[in-house]
C-alpha cells in the first residue's frame, strides 16, 4: 500500500501502475471536503516519492465518482476574507497540478456522476474514460460561484472556449456521449469494461502509441485563439449569457471573464485569475443565498426521504375531476411511471383531461425529451372512466374537483365508500381546511391534503397538509407519491390557505393597499420584477385568475379577520364585478392577446385606471424602496407567523415552499433569509415605520424578542 486514508487509498498494481481509489468512509457518495483534499495532498506526495511507477489510474469505489466539493462547508469557509479564499484555491491548484505533472501517464475511470471539483479532478489526468451512464459537469454557477479548481482553465483548452462556456455558464450535467463528442473524455464504455479500458489506455501510452506528454502540454499552454477569434467568442458569449442569466446572477458572466483573462496565459497564471474571480463571487450575497438554498433543498429532500421509507410505493393512483388540473395530475403521474385512473362525471371533461395530458406529452416529444413510443406508454398509463368500477385496487386518490367545500365534502364521502379501507384519499385544495373536509369521513385518519400548484407539470412544489386526524401513514404515503411524481413535497399543518397561500395573500394585500394610496400598478409590477419576482403582483393576479383570487381572499379574511378582513369593496371586488378575470378571459389589470406561438401576451390597458379610480384614496409618488417595503413586509411577517404557529416546521421548509410554490426570488434565499440578510432588528424597525398601514405590518412579540437578542432564523 502506497497510501491509506479515510477517503483515499493508493496501491501498487502488478503491472507497475498505481491506482488511487476514492471511497469516503461513512458516506454514500464521494465529496471533496477539506479533510479529503488534505488526504489527496498526502496521497500525491506519496506517489511522487514512489520509485519505478509507470502510470496512475484514478477510480472510485462508490456508485458515483465525486459529486463535488462538500457544500456544507461553504458558508463557514466563504465567511473568510477574499485573500484567504484565493490562497485556499491556489493550494488546491498546487495539488491538482502535481497530479497533472506526475512523470508518467495518468487516466481517470469515471464510473458515475463527476461534478464540480470531481470534474475538475478528472481534467488533471492525461486521459479520461467514462461509463455509458456517467455524467460530468461544472454546476458551480448555480451556486453563485465559478469553477475554482481549474475548470475555467483546463476545460476550454480541452473542448474549446465556446463549448466550455456553454458547460460552465449553463452549469449543465453532460451525458457520456456528449462528453465524448466534445473531446472532454477519450472513450465511453459499458461500466463492466471501464477499469479494463482505462488500464489499456495506460498501456498504449506507455508503449508510445498515445502521446500523453503532448496532451498535457495543450492543457498547460495558453488557449489557441487569435485576437479576432478571442473577441468573437468571448464578447458574443458575455452578451448572450448576461441576457439569459439576468442581472441578479453575475457568476456565469464572471466565469466567462475569468476564462477570457486567462486565455493568453499559461496554466499557473490562468489559475491565479480563476482563484481571484472565485473568491470575489464567493463573497457575494447571491452566493450565500444560493448555497443556503442548496442546503435547504437537501434538508427538504432528507425529510421527504424519511417519510418515503415508512410506506410502500403507490402502484396505482386515481384523480377525481378531469379538466386542466386533473389532466395535469394524470400526466405527471403517468409520465413518471405510476398508472392512474382519471374519473369525471361527464365525457367532455374526460376528453379535456386526456387532451391536456396528450398536449404535454407531445411537447416532450417535440423537445426530444421522450420518444413517440414513450409517449404512447405514458398515455396508456392513464385510464379515463365515468365510474368507480376499479377503485378498490387504487392505493391513493387525488380529489381535484371544483374549489367548493360542499361539493368536495360530498365527493369525498362518496369516494370513501368506493375504495379499499386502507386506501389514502387526498384533496387538492388551495384554501379549504382539511380538518373540516374530514368531518364527514368514516376514516379521517386516511385523509390529508395534497395541494398542487398550477401548472402542475411546471411547478415543483406539492404541499402535503396534515389535518387534525390525518395519520402519519397517510402523510408518508402522500409524500412518497409526490416524490414518485417528481415533485418536492413539504408537509404543513392545516390552517386557512395552509402555508403558501396564507403567505401570498398578505403580499396581495400590500399591493391593493399601494393602489388605494395612489401607486401605479404598472410601476409596482416593474419594481417587483426588478426585485427578482418572475412577474409583478398585478400580472400574477391576472395569471392566478381574479375570481380565484377573490374567493381565496375571502377564505383568508374569514380565517384571519384581525389582519386580512377588509370593510367595503376592494379592487378585487370591482375587477370581478366588471367581469375582468385575468388571462382566462383575456382582460384583467392588463389585456391579453395571442403571440405568434399562441401564448397570451400582456398588453397595457388604459381603462384599468378609470375602473379602479373610485377606490383610490390619495395620489402620491412612491419610490422603489417604498414599494418593496410595502410589498415584502406583509409577506415576510406572515411567513414568521406560520413558523411560530407551527404550520411549517423549519425556516428551511418555509423558504423552499415560497421559492418552489410562488417563485420567491431564489437569489434572495426565501422570506426568512431575506429578514436575516436585512437583520431582524432592522426588519422590525422597518415594519414599525409602516405601522399606520395596519396589522399586516405588525411584528410578533417573538420577532421583537429575536431583534432584541440579536438572533437569526438561520444559525
Amino acid at each position: 500500500m502506497i497510501y491509506q486514508g479515510k477517503a483515499i487509498e493508493v496501491k501498487a498494481l502488478s503491472d507497475g501502475n498505481a491506482e488511487l481509489t476514492l471511497d469516503l468512509q461513512g458516506e454514500s457518495v464521494n465529496k471533496l471536503s477539506s479533510a479529503v483534499i488534505q488526504e489527496l495532498d498526502e496521497a500525491v506526495a506519496a506517489l511522487q516519492k514512489e520509485s519505478g511507477l509507470k502510470g496512475l489510474l484514478i477510480s472510485s469505489a462508490k456508485e458515483v465518482f465525486i459529486v463535488g466539493a462538500d457544500i456544507t462547508e461553504f458558508h463557514s469557509v466563504f465567511n473568510q476574507t477574499e485573500d484567504y479564499l484565493v490562497e485556499m484555491n491556489l493550494k488546491v491548484h498546487k495539488i491538482f497540478n502535481a497530479i497533472e505533472d506526475l512523470p508518467f501517464p495518468t487516466v481517470t475511470a469515471v464510473n458515475g456522476l463527476a461534478l464540480g471539483g470531481g470534474c475538475e479532478l478528472l481534467l488533471t489526468t492525461d486521459f479520461r474514460v467514462m461509463a455509458e451512464k456517467a455524467k460530468v459537469g461544472l454546476p458551480e454557477t448555480k451556486l453563485g460561484i465559478i469553477p475554482g479548481w481549474g475548470g475555467c482553465v483546463r476545460l476550454p483548452r480541452l473542448i474549446g472556449a465556446d463549448n466550455a462556456i456553454e458547460w460552465i455558464a449553463g452549469g449543465t450535467e453532460n451525458k457520456a456521449d456528449v462528453a465524448l463528442k466534445m473531446g472532454a473524455v477519450d472513450a465511453v464504455v459499458p461500466l463492466e469494461k471501464l477499469r479494463e479500458t482505462a488500464l489499456d489506455i495506460l498501456a498504449e501510452a506507455q508503449a508510445g502509441n498515445l502521446d500523453w506528454e503532448a496532451r498535457r502540454e495543450v492543457k498547460k499552454a495558453p488557449l489557441q485563439l487569435n485576437p479576432i477569434e478571442s473577441m468573437m467568442v468571448f464578447e458574443t458569449a458575455k452578451g448572450f449569457v448576461a441576457g439569459k442569466a439576468g442581472p441578479h446572477y453575475p457568476a456565469p458572466v464572471e466565469a466567462i471573464k475569468a476564462i477570457q483573462k486567462g486565455a493568453t496565459a499559461k496554466r499557473d497564471k490562468a489559475q491565479e485569475v480563476e482563484a481571484k474571480t472565485f473568491a470575489k463571487m464567493a463573497k457575494t450575497d447571491v452566493c450565500f443565498n444560493l448555497v443556503g438554498l442548496f442546503l435547504n433543498d437537501q434538508l427538504v429532500k432528507k425529510k421527504a426521504g424519511a417519510y418515503e421509507k415508512q410506506v410502500n410505493p403507490t402502484k396505482k393512483a386515481a384523480v377525481l375531476g378531469a379538466g386542466i388540473m386533473g389532466g395535469g395530475v394524470a400526466y405527471q403521474s403517468a409520465s413518471k411511471g405510476t398508472p392512474i385512473m382519471m374519473k369525471d362525471i361527464n365525457e367532455d371533461a374526460l376528453q379535456l383531461g386526456l387532451k391536456e395530458a396528450n398536449k404535454l406529452l407531445s411537447k416532450q416529444v417535440q423537445r426530444k425529451k421522450i420518444t413517440a413510443d414513450q409517449m404512447g406508454e405514458a398515455l396508456a398509463r392513464i385510464r379515463p372512466t365515468l365510474s368507480y368500477g376499479d377503485f378498490k385496487d387504487v392505493d391513493l386518490t387525488v380529489e381535484a374537483v371544483v374549489e367548493n367545500p360542499k361539493v368536495k365534502s360530498a365527493v369525498l364521502a362518496e369516494l370513501e365508500d368506493q375504495v379499499a379501507e386502507d386506501a389514502i384519499i387526498t384533496s387538492n385544495t388551495s384554501t379549504i381546511s382539511i380538518t373540516s373536509l374530514a368531518k364527514n369521513l368514516k376514516r379521517p385518519e386516511n385523509f390529508c391534503g395534497m395541494h398542487f400548484f398550477n401548472p402542475v407539470h411546471r411547478m415543483p412544489l406539492v404541499e402535503v397538509i396534515r389535518g387534525e386526524k390525518s395519520s402519519e401513514t397517510a402523510i408518508a404515503a402522500t409524500v412518497a407519491y409526490a416524490k414518485q411524481m417528481g415533485k418536492t413535497p413539504i408537509v404543513v399543518n392545516d390552517c386557512p390557505g395552509f402555508l403558501v397561500n396564507r403567505v401570498l395573500f398578505p403580499y396581495f394585500g400590500g399591493f391593493i393597499g399601494l393602489l388605494e394610496h395612489g401607486a401605479d400598478f404598472k410601476q409596482v409590477d416593474k419594481v417587483m420584477e426588478k426585485f427578482g419576482w418572475p412577474m409583478g403582483p398585478a400580472y400574477l393576479l391576472d395569471v392566478v385568475g381574479l375570481d380565484t383570487a377573490l374567493h381565496a381572499n375571502e377564505v383568508m379574511a374569514e380565517g384571519f379577520p384581525e389582519r386580512m378582513k377588509r370593510d367595503g369593496k376592494t379592487i378585487l371586488n370591482v375587477m370581478n364585478e366588471e367581469g375582468r378575470l385575468g388571462q382566462k378571459n383575456d382582460t384583467g389589470f392588463y389585456r391579453y392577446e395571442e403571440d405568434r406561438k399562441g401564448k397570451p401576451k400582456k398588453v397595457f390597458d388604459d381603462s384599468t385606471y378609470e375602473l379602479i379610480k373610485p377606490l383610490i384614496q390619495a395620489t402620491r409618488e412612491f419610490s422603489d424602496e417604498d414599494i418593496i417595503a410595502r410589498m415584502m413586509v406583509p409577506l415576510c411577517m406572515e411567513t414568521v407567523r406560520c413558523l411560530e404557529d407551527g404550520i411549517v416546521e423549519t425556516p428551511a421548509e418555509a423558504d423552499m415552499a415560497l421559492i418552489y410554490g410562488i417563485g420567491f426570488p431564489p437569489f434572495r434565499g426565501g422570506a426568512l433569509r431575506y429578514i436575516d440578510a436585512m437583520g431582524v432588528k432592522a426588519f422590525v424597525e422597518l415594519a414599525d415605520s409602516l405601522a399606520e398601514l395596519g396589522p399586516l405590518y405588525t411584528p410578533t412579540d417573538k420577532l421583537r424578542e429575536m431583534a432584541e437578542k440579536g438572533e437569526r432564523f438561520y444559525a
